[in-house]
């Protein structure tokens, strides 16, 4: 006898549904949202950090945030006075935009803001170097005026100064036509002055900054002040004189425009010849009061006077020496010219104007006064720079 054995289909819905029963018993349900997390506290830095000491009127101050923007800052000096300073576009940053006094403590106040809205104080103090000394400049070159194409830039301290490299990097000339130009030391340390290579183009607008208030000069010596000065350069007219040939002849712009018979400064005498070289006229007065005590004469009068160096070197009316103007040397070192032609040079002098002097037997030099610097070959001239 058989057995019949039956088989069941399972159908493939009921299968499915059990499926998705086990798989809802895994998941437990919808996820939960995520908890918000705070936003990070804005981080305020200073520079110079708070309780910083001998800090240099012109380092670098100000205010950065991190995770946040800058609100209301201000520093204030001792006197609750604020410090001019520019605010970032970003609000990020804020820059002192002026030098700093010296010996003095500076306080930061104001906030920053997270993205939540959370403040952070900004808030610190410093305090400013105290120099033992400080040290004035001042320079030649006035602004909007006109000068000859030999005229240097000078700067002249009140002391000398130990940290020159310092000082060159402070100083600035900007100029329309395209010059070069050099620094150089003179004068014992305490002077130092920029000219071209070659004279000046005619024309050229010039431009000086000199950095120097809170610099630090050396020795326990700060700068004291600014230099700042837009000037030009006018026409080109050159002096050419021959101690030989006596004679004082004009170039304007290339063009001989006049010749002189003078009398230049006694050969045999070495305390009163002219010098050879390049001289720069420095002044000029219709009347001027000469003083030589150790040639027997003081505030001697004399007519049209033309300053060509430190050393009492004048072009000026002579009508004592007319005789001898063209053919002889007489002077005690000044160029002496008739009445007519000294009121004519007068007149047509600038300041500025090279003096080129030939012929003697002696050179101008640093004893000669402040404007020997035409008289040093360009690559003597550039070693005397504190940066060559």
């Amino acid at each position: 006898m058989s057995t019949k054995r039956t088989f069941r289909r399972v159908r493939p819905v009921a299968l499915v549904s059990a499926m998705l029963l086990a798989l809802t018993a895994c998941t437990g349900g919808e996820a939960a949202p995520p908890t918000p997390q705070p936003a990070t506290p804005a981080q305020v830095s200073l520079q110079p950090g708070d309780g910083a000491r001998d800090v240099e009127p012109r380092d670098s101050v100000g205010v950065t945030v991190r995770h946040g923007t800058l609100d209301d800052v201000a520093l204030t000096n001792p006197q609750g006075k604020r410090v001019d300073g520019e605010l970032a576009d970003d609000r990020t940053s804020w820059t002192v935009t002026e030098p700093l006094g010296y010996d003095r403590t500076y306080t930061w106040s104001g906030t920053a803001t997270n993205d939540d809205g959370e403040t952070t104080e900004v808030r610190g103090s410093f305090h400013t170097v105290q120099p033992d000394r400080t040290v004035g400049a001042r320079t030649n070159v006035g602004p909007g005026n006109t000068y000859g194409i030999a005229m240097p830039i000078s700067i002249t301290f009140t002391e000398p100064v130990r940290n020159k490299a310092a000082v060159e990097r402070a100083l600035s000339v900007e100029t329309s036509a395209d010059v070069e130009g050099s620094w150089a030391w003179l004068e014992l340390d305490t002077a130092v002055h920029w000219r071209p290579q070659e004279y000046w183009p005619p024309g050229t607008e010039v431009s000086l900054a000199a950095e120097l208030y809170g610099l630090d000069l050396g020795d326990g010596a700060y700068g004291d002040n600014d230099l700042h000065s837009d000037f030009t350069i006018g026409r080109s007219q050159i002096v050419r004189a021959d101690t030989q040939s006596h004679r004082m002849q004009v170039f304007v712009d290339g063009q001989q425009t006049a010749d002189y018979p003078a009398s230049f400064g006694l050969e045999s005498d070495p305390g009163r010849v002219t010098r050879s070289g390049i001289h720069v006229v420095m002044s000029k007065h219709p009347k001027y009061f000469m003083n030589n005590p150790g040639y027997g004469y003081e505030d001697f009068e004399v007519d049209w006077a033309v300053r060509i160096s430190n050393n009492g070197e004048f072009t000026h009316a002579a009508p004592w020496s007319i005789g001898d103007q063209g053919n002889t040397n007489v002077s005690h070192g000044c160029i002496n010219l008739s009445p007519e032609n000294a009121r004519e040079y007068y007149e047509l002098a600038q300041t500025g104007d090279p003096f080129e002097v030939t012929g003697s037997s002696v050179p101008l030099g640093p004893r000669d006064g402040d404007y020997h610097d035409w008289n040093y070959p360009w690559d003597e001239w550039t070693s005397m720079s504190a940066l060559s």
